[in-house]
């Protein structure tokens, strides 16, 4: 296959996709995801308010200290809404991984096995030690051992700074057939290609390393996906801002691709689009981030609704769940 590697639109502009922004999941029960994400991964609960369409569900975003781009998990806790389990297949987000610094899978093993979560061993991938394991969900995640990751680790999430996550590092698409959306992903987006092996197809943007990297695999006769409890929603990319992602609508629209209108999400403005495959993507901006509406320090601790949504609150707080928010485990 001959992989096409322009990263320029048909009126020359660029539009170079940053890397991966976030991975948004629908799980099922509120208080296993907060206890699994924050306890055994160790991940900082980075903001904790809900979903724009459902303001009767939570909306969880995971990562880092600042929830920087590139180190962001979300999800949707689903449970008492009527949603069934999601069907995995093609037109899905298959994998999510998360990177771990070199020679750290044993320590997870072991920290995970404690916690009675479901773990396969994978294969060494494009030469990087790796481990597989299922959610409260059934979320199929990864920890990928990535000795070159420098980007620095949540302090307070109870696992040693030199065996926690440093952020997201790939993503693993499944598809029938992945010719139309290389080309949309090294033509419009930016993506070029990066490695190839055993049936996968590795592409990068922004750069080579974790955090920028989206894996294709094909499966023709794989059944169609159905999003529901225990799959990936959509997986979102950075750009620059809001400039060059108006650019990039314009663009795709004129490519033929069917986009959203841009979405404010307070702490980044959005446009969604599904690919060739079927996969929802995103393209998110970098600003304003998640330290516009509390402190460093604070985040994560109180339920936070966008300014427009503030006069419905006692609304909105009676339809939630009631938490306690479980602090991490040291290891």
């Amino acid at each position: 296959m001959t992989v096409v590697t322009s990263t320029r639109s048909g009126d020359g502009v660029q539009h170079p996709v940053r890397g991966l922004h976030h991975v948004t999941a629908t799980v099922d029960r509120a208080l296993p995801d907060l206890v699994f994400c924050e306890r055994w991964l160790g991940l900082r609960l980075v903001k904790r308010t809900v979903n724009f369409d459902n303001h009767g569900v939570y909306h969880f975003y995971y990562g880092t200290e600042s929830g920087a781009p590139g180190t962001i998990w979300t999800t949707f806790p689903y449970h008492g809404w009527g949603v069934p389990a999601g069907v995995h297949g093609a037109g899905q987000i298959a994998a999510t991984a998360f990177s771990i610094p070199g020679g750290t899978v044993d320590f997870w093993r072991g920290r995970l096995a404690q916690a009675g979560v479901g773990i396969s061993e994978i294969a060494p991938r494009f030469g990087r030690q790796a481990l597989a394991l299922r959610d409260p969900s059934g979320l199929l995640l990864e920890l990928v051992e990535d000795e070159l990751d420098a980007r620095p680790p949540w302090a307070g999430g109870g696992v040693a700074l030199e065996a926690a996550i440093r952020g997201l590092h790939s993503v693993t698409l499944l598809v029938r057939s992945h010719k139309a959306t290389v080309e949309l992903m090294t033509g419009l987006l930016g993506f070029t290609a990066a490695e190839e092996s055993a049936g996968r197809l590795r592409l990068a943007a922004g750069a080579t390393g974790a955090g920028h990297l989206v894996d294709l695999i094909e499966a023709p006769d794989a059944p169609p996906a159905r999003n529901g409890l225990g799959t990936v929603h959509h997986v979102a990319f950075a750009v620059a801002g809001a400039d060059e992602q108006l650019r990039l609508r314009r663009e795709l629209l004129r490519a033929g691709r069917e986009v959203t209108e841009v979405r404010d999400r307070t702490y980044f403005r959005s446009i969604y689009f599904r690919e060739p495959g079927g996969v929802l993507f995103e393209i998110a901006t970098m600003a304003p981030g998640f330290t516009l509406d509390e402190p460093l320090d604070a985040l994560g601790r109180a339920l936070r609704l966008p300014p427009w949504e503030e006069p419905h609150r006692a609304e909105i707080e009676r339809m939630l769940p009631a938490l306690v928010v479980p602090g991490p485990l040291a290891d």
